[in-house]
C-alpha cells in the first residue's frame, strides 16, 4: 500500500492549501487572512508539512515567506491537485446532484489527507468494505464514518447499499475518479523532490499492451533500473480500454502499445515510435514454410489460432482479407494468450497472423518462421499514450524516455511517421 502511493496517503490536504495560500500571499499572516485562520495555526500547517517531506519549502526572511526550489516542485502538484477537486466539484454540479453554488472547500473539507482519498476510491472499486477495510487496515466504523462526513459536505449519497455489497451512487463515481487522480498527484511529490536531489525514486505503473511486452518494455526497464535501482516498476496488462480507463484517472502513467484513432482518443497524448505490421507465422518444418508461392487459397486451407473478436490484430487482420475479397479466415482456436499462442504454433501445423516482434526469440532462434503471405495493409503505429495534460513523475518521464531511445537505436524497429496528438514523444 505504502509502495503503490508513495507517501501520498499521509500528506495532510489542509496543510497543503495552507501551503499555497502563503506562497501566494508570500506571508504567514496575509495567508491566514485569506483562509479565515489564526496566523499560527497556519503556521504549524506549513511547519507540520515540511517536516512530513523533509525538506524546507520556504526562506524565511524579515519581511515575508519567499518559496524556495523544493517550495516550487510541491506548489506544482498542489495547484494540480486543487485543480482536480476543482474539475470534481464541476462534475458533481454537472451529473452528481449538487448545488450550483458549493464551493470547492466546503464540500471536500472532510478530506483531511490523502488516506480518506484513497478509501472512498478503493470502495468504489471493490465494493465491498470488508475488503478496504483489510486493505487499509483499518475498522469498517471508520470507513462508515470517512463516507457518512463527506455525503454530509457534499449534500449527496455516495453509495447504495445492494445485496451483494455497495454500488457507487453517480456523486460517487465522481468522487472516486477525480480522488484517483488527486492520489496520483500526491504520490509524485516525494519523487519530484528526490529527482531535484539527483536521485530517481518512486512508483511508476505502466498500461502493457501486448506488442511493448516481449522486447521494448524488459529491455528498457532493465536499462533504467540498471542506471536508477530505487525506482519501483509495475506493469498492468489489460485490454485498451481497461487501461485508458486506468490511465484517465490517474492508476497508470502511461501506455506502451499500438495507437488508436484520433476519435478514439479525444483527450489522450498518443505519439508514435515506430511502425509494425502482421505477418503468417508458423513453425519451422510447417509444410508452407518451404512453398515457392502461397495464395489465399492456401491460407483458407491453413488451421488458424486468432487473437479474440474485437482485438486490434484480429480487426487487421479481417479488414485485410476484406479489402481483398476474400473470406475471413475463421480460427479453430481464439486465445489473447501468447504462451498459448507460442504453444499450439509449436505443437502443431496451426498459423497464425501476429506482430513478429511479438515471438520475436522464437523467430531468431528458428523454431518460428515467417511465412512468404505479406500483410503490407495491416500497418499501424505503436508508441507512448499519456493523458492530456498530465505531469508524468520524474521516473515515468525517464521510463518513456528510455523506450525511445531503445526504439531510435534498434534496426528491429521500422520508424514511424511521427503522428503525434498534444506534444511530442521527446519532450515528455
Amino acid at each position: 500500500m505504502d509502495r503503490e502511493h508513495g507517501g501520498a496517503l499521509g500528506i495532510n490536504l489542509r496543510h497543503l492549501r495552507a501551503f499555497s495560500a502563503v506562497a501566494a500571499a508570500g506571508s504567514i499572516a496575509a495567508a491566514a487572512e485569506a483562509l479565515y485562520r489564526v496566523p499560527s495555526a497556519v503556521t504549524r500547517a506549513v511547519s507540520e508539512l515540511e517536516a512530513a517531506l523533509g525538506r524546507p519549502l520556504f526562506d524565511r526572511r524579515a519581511r515575508g515567506m519567499a518559496l524556495n526550489a523544493y517550495g516550487a516542485l510541491v506548489l506544482a502538484r498542489a495547484r494540480r491537485v486543487e485543480q482536480e477537486f476543482e474539475q470534481a466539484r464541476a462534475q458533481l454540479v454537472a451529473r452528481g446532484g449538487i448545488g450550483a453554488g458549493a464551493e470547492v472547500q466546503s464540500l471536500f473539507a472532510s478530506i483531511l489527507n490523502g488516506r480518506r482519498l484513497a478509501v472512498v476510491a478503493s470502495l468504489a472499486e471493490k465494493r465491498h468494505m470488508a475488503a478496504v477495510a483489510h486493505e487499509f487496515g483499518i475498522t469498517q466504523p471508520a470507513i462508515s464514518s470517512t463516507v457518512k462526513d463527506l455525503e454530509r459536505g457534499l449534500g449527496a449519497t455516495l453509495f447504495e447499499r445492494r445485496a451483494k455489497g455497495l454500488v457507487p451512487a453517480p456523486a460517487g463515481e465522481i468522487a472516486a475518479f477525480y480522488f484517483k487522480r488527486v492520489l496520483s498527484e500526491l504520490r509524485h511529490i516525494g519523487s519530484d523532490i528526490a529527482a531535484s536531489e539527483g536521485t530517481l525514486q518512486g512508483s511508476v505503473m505502466v498500461g502493457a499492451l501486448p506488442l511493448g511486452r516481449t522486447q521494448i518494455l524488459p529491455l528498457a526497464i532493465a536499462s533504467l533500473l540498471a542506471r536508477h535501482p530505487l525506482l519501483h516498476v509495475a506493469t498492468v496488462e489489460s485490454p485498451y480500454d481497461a487501461l485508458a480507463a486506468s490511465l484517465r484517472s490517474g492508476d497508470v502513467d502511461f501506455i506502451l502499445g499500438a495507437l488508436r484513432p484520433a476519435d478514439e482518443a479525444r483527450d489522450l497524448q498518443q505519439a508514435a515510435l515506430f511502425e509494425d505490421r502482421l505477418a503468417v507465422i508458423a513453425r519451422a518444418g510447417h509444410p508452407l514454410a518451404a512453398a515457392a508461392r502461397i495464395g489465399f487459397d492456401t491460407l483458407q486451407q491453413a488451421r488458424w489460432v486468432l487473437s479474440r473478436p474485437g482485438s486490434p490484430s484480429r480487426d487487421l487482420l479481417e479488414r485485410f482479407f476484406s479489402t481483398a475479397r476474400q473470406p475471413t479466415p475463421v480460427p479453430s482456436v481464439e486465445t489473447g494468450d501468447l504462451a498459448v499462442l507460442r504453444g499450439l504454433l509449436l505443437a502443431s501445423d496451426m498459423v497464425t497472423a501476429i506482430s513478429p516482434h511479438q515471438l520475436r526469440h522464437e523467430i531468431r532462434d528458428g523454431s518460428l518462421v515467417v511465412l512468404d503471405f505479406p500483410l503490407d495493409a495491416t500497418r499501424r503505429e505503436i508508441g507512448l499514450t499519456q493523458r492530456t495534460g498530465a505531469f508524468p513523475s520524474p521516473g515515468a518521464r525517464a521510463l518513456m524516455q528510455e523506450i525511445e531511445a531503445l526504439v531510435a537505436g534498434s534496426k528491429d524497429f521500422r520508424k514511424a511517421g511521427r503522428r503525434v496528438q498534444g506534444r511530442s514523444a521527446s519532450k515528455y
